[in-house]
């Protein structure tokens, strides 16, 4: 082979390997990546900033949401306080009807006076139990410092040590809650 053969068959060789429409220096190469790194970089800074943003926004939510949850509660508990005996009163109401009929009539029968008495405080008693209320059970039973309040202490036959022997005044329960003891004697 003559030299200009050698050379061209070279140069074809050096085309093969590193044909010129593909060929990068090393140094390119590596421009290229770090740019590449980079764009991926930023890509990743950009989509974590967009879900920080996102949950900002969500804790925002929530915050309002308590904020008028709590305002909401509030309000329903001032309610609920400003009316919390409107049972009681609107069954109360029959029984001061009542009291008030009594009192415009001109009974002049003292049994049909104490006859309408009965009856309202009957139909008073029975809206409080409608309500709770209840008597607290005195003679016959065991003194109980929960419920009783003993005022006196008697030497009676016929009643065991610590059993009660009258009722001075009724106590009342409001469902399991004293509202007043009972007082009463109590044998020794």
């Amino acid at each position: 082979m003559n030299e200009k053969e050698n050379t061209e068959h070279v140069e074809e060789e050096v085309e093969i390997l590193n044909p010129e429409e593909d060929s990068v220096s090393p140094g390119e190469h590596q421009v290229a990546e770090s740019v590449d790194e980079d764009q991926e970089q930023d890509t990743a800074e950009e989509a974590l900033r967009n879900e920080l943003e996102e949950w900002r926004t969500k804790a925002h939510r929530i915050q309002a949401d308590y904020d008028n949850f709590r305002k909401r509660s509030r309000a329903e508990k001032e309610a609920a306080a400003q009316y919390r005996a409107q049972p009681l009163m609107e069954s109360l109401l029959p029984v001061l009807d009542n009291f008030s009929r009594a009192l415009d009539s001109e009974a002049e029968d003292s049994s049909s006076l104490y006859k309408g008495m009965e009856m309202v405080y009957k139909q008073f008693h029975e809206a409080l139990e409608s309500e709770g209320l209840e008597e607290i059970k005195t003679e016959g039973e065991t003194f109980d410092p929960s419920v009783h309040q003993a005022v006196m202490q008697v030497e009676e036959e016929g009643f065991e040590s610590g059993q009660i022997v009258e009722e001075l005044q009724k106590g009342y329960k409001l469902k399991t809650r004293v509202l007043r003891p009972a007082m009463v004697k109590v044998n020794a």
